[in-house]
């Protein structure tokens, strides 16, 4: 039955499976031996049957307890199902130890290092049922630079779920939880202890000495621990409450040697990085083509907070419109890693050699105490002329022998046209009417400006510039003239586009470009055609 169960599973959710891959992970990369952690090996392939392999893990590790969670999500329709295999290990040893691919069916893990120190014991005085711990990471760091806070509750009794800690709060530094808190067990002198570890990120705001206050911890004992029978303190149910020491901290100022008027960024490393979409290096670059740069800081030991803008591309020859910066925070064992992300698309405007300058930051590193200074190379765009967009540019033409043409020539061939063309023009209005009605022959001016103000009161960025372009074709003067001449109307015009090249299109509202549309000079509108003013009245009325 259960097999005909598993087949029906895998029916249902078979197709929807990806790629089969066992995925492994520890809650800490960092421990002592006599420490435990949790190994998670995660599948979502639901054909794969029965458990991983543990046996490679026996000779570095103790096994100390494996569960398995089942789940089934739904996300837009699709379903995925994942198994979970949480296994609680102890090292053996100290040093430089791995945790072997492990094995399920075909499938393998990928193998994690860890660093594993030697314990040492606890002076028996402290050895309370339940006691508490705070350390911190660094004791002297510079002003707005990374201190972590590591707080751990010892407890070799159960405790029930009512327990309470102080909050964290100290005047003039910022304080950031560091994920949330662990859970996992530890040996002191024979007795194994329960461990509830939580970890903060402090930047202090100003120079001086700042003090981490005492913090308490309460909770209602669930009597004594049958685990631990040699426990001399094992109190029956009963109300604990055990405080941590105060903690100094001194915080050192901006160093002399900082260059001024440049940010203040203390961290362990700071990288930049740079991404093109398309990358103009793998391809030619026309007039018009919008390419998106995104440059990206990563800093350790900041937060995304932390990380000022970086400077705007501004050249000469080339549109920019940037996109909102996007801001992330990871979590490792040394801390936050703050990035900041900035995202513009960069349209050229103008064919030739465009220089983007260097791009650079100074930043100071407190792992090693000195100023250092992280940059992007300068690049060259070659931009090469859009046949699109001089598809209408009349040229001039060359004389058959490749010379100039001398004035009395180029004259003396206007003469002649502009006689042909007059007697032409004479010629057919001898055939014609007095008063001839003009024939429409497209959409009105009328009609067009309409569908313009249409689209911008609708706020579609890409129909109002198609209704532009329509309603520009039939004006005495082009769109760029109106827009020098005119300057709400250029401004108007640069919204737009910053619409049309990046991502906030959808915010874009059209009310200041039909106002700019509805106020141009009269002298700059086009004139009415004959026809939509009714005619002239007759010459000889009767």
């Amino acid at each position: 039955m259960s097999r005909v169960c598993a087949f029906v599973f895998c029916l249902l959710f078979g197709p929807l499976v990806q790629a089969a891959e066992l995925h492994a992970s520890v809650d800490r990369a960092r421990l002592n031996t006599a420490e435990t952690l949790e190994l998670t090996l995660e599948i979502q392939d639901v054909t794969q049957f029965g458990k991983p392999d543990l046996t490679p893990l026996q000779a570095d590790f103790e096994v100390r307890g494996t569960r398995q969670l089942n789940s089934l999500n739904t996300l837009d329709g699709q379903n995925e199902a994942t198994t979970r295999w949480v296994v609680t290990l102890m090292p053996r040893r100290a040093g430089t130890l791995q945790i072997p691919p492990l094995r399920l069916g075909e499938l393998h893990s990928e193998a994690i290092e860890l660093q594993v120190e030697a314990a040492q014991d606890s002076p028996a005085t402290i050895l309370a049922p339940v006691f508490i711990e705070a350390s911190l990471d660094q004791n002297d760091i510079y002003v707005q630079a990374q201190a972590v806070l590591t707080l751990r509750i010892y407890h070799s009794v159960s405790l029930y779920d009512d327990s309470s800690l102080s909050p964290l709060q100290i005047d003039g530094v910022k304080i950031e939880p560091l994920g949330e808190s662990r859970t996992y067990e530890k040996l002191i002198n024979g007795i194994r202890h329960g461990v509830i570890e939580m970890r903060y990120a402090l930047y202090p705001q100003r120079s001086g000495e700042v003090t981490v206050p005492t913090l308490t911890f309460s909770a209602t004992s669930a009597g004594s621990d049958s685990d631990n029978p040699g426990n001399p303190g094992n109190p029956g149910n009963s109300q604990v409450r055990v405080s941590s020491s105060e903690l100094p901290l001194q915080v050192r100022p901006i160093p002399a040697d900082y260059p001024a008027g440049q940010a203040w960024l203390p961290a362990r490393s700071l990288t930049l990085e740079e991404h093109w979409s398309p990358d103009p290096g793998q391809g030619p670059t026309q007039i018009g083509d919008s390419l998106t740069r995104s440059v990206t800081v990563k800093a350790e030991g900041l937060s995304s907070t932390q990380l000022t803008p970086l400077p705007g591309t501004e050249v000469p020859g080339l549109r920019r419109y940037p996109d909102q910066p996007q801001l992330r925070n990871q979590i490792d064992e040394r801390g936050l890693i703050g990035s900041r992300e900035e995202r513009e698309a960069l349209v050229p405007t103008h064919s030739g050699a465009l220089e983007l300058p260097s791009l650079e930051l100074v930043w100071w590193n407190t792992r090693e105490n000195h100023l250092e200074r992280s940059s992007l190379p300068a690049r060259s765009l070659n931009v090469q002329d859009n046949p699109a967009l001089s598809a209408e540019t009349p040229s001039a033409t060359p004389a058959s022998d490749g010379q100039p043409l001398w004035p009395w020539q180029l004259s003396t061939l206007v003469l002649a046209l502009t006689t042909l063309a007059g007697f032409a023009l004479w010629w057919r209005a001898r055939s014609q009417p007095a008063v001839l009605r003009a024939a429409q022959t497209g959409p009105s001016p009328r009609t067009l400006l309409d569908d313009l103000k249409r689209a911008c009161q609708a706020n579609d960025s890409h129909a109002t510039r198609q209704a532009l372009d329509a309603w520009a074709r039939q004006q005495p003067q082009t769109l760029a003239d109106m827009a020098a001449r005119f300057v709400p109307l250029s401004d108007a015009l640069d919204g737009l586009n910053s619409a049309l090249y990046s991502e906030a299109g959808q915010y874009w509202q059209g009310d200041e470009l039909w106002r700019a549309i509805s106020t141009i000079p009269t002298a700059e509108q086009a004139q009415p055609t004959q026809g939509e003013n009714g005619g002239l009245p007759p010459l000889y009325p009767k």
